[in-house]
């Protein structure tokens, strides 16, 4: 599937032609008290590893922890399209394996983005 530059695009972003291939990211902005961080972030270890080695279409995800706020935490996750990440949170491995980490939240909320344009890396030198 390839990309296309479209004339409505701003200088050096990208925007995929194709609707229904989208990538999709997925936030999850979670509250974690700080007696239960260490669990929290070893349970995050063995969930991303997992994910990372062989879920379908995983590309990334990366955990973020508020520079003002200790107990509040930012999971994101890109995946090739929602659909992916649809079919692995209603899987039986999904509820299982994020069992642990889910037990550390006392709040936490979800929201679903297609990706609509991106700025491409550029090689630093």
């Amino acid at each position: 599937m390839s990309e296309q530059v479209t004339g409505t695009t701003p200088v050096g972003a990208q925007r995929r032609a194709d609707a229904g291939g989208q990538r999709a990211r997925v936030v999850f902005l979670v509250r974690v008290p700080t007696e239960r961080t260490e669990a929290f972030l070893a349970a995050y270890e063995q969930v991303r590893h997992l994910v990372a080695g062989g879920v379908p279409g995983h590309l990334v995800d990366q955990v973020c922890r508020s520079s003002a706020d200790p107990e509040q935490w930012l999971i994101t996750s890109e995946w090739a399209s929602l659909a992916d990440f649809e079919a692995w949170e209603r899987s039986p491995e999904h509820r299982d394996l994020v069992r642990p980490m889910r037990e550390c939240f006392t709040d936490a909320r979800s929201l679903r983005f297609v990706i609509h344009a991106q700025t491409p890396a550029v090689a630093r030198a």
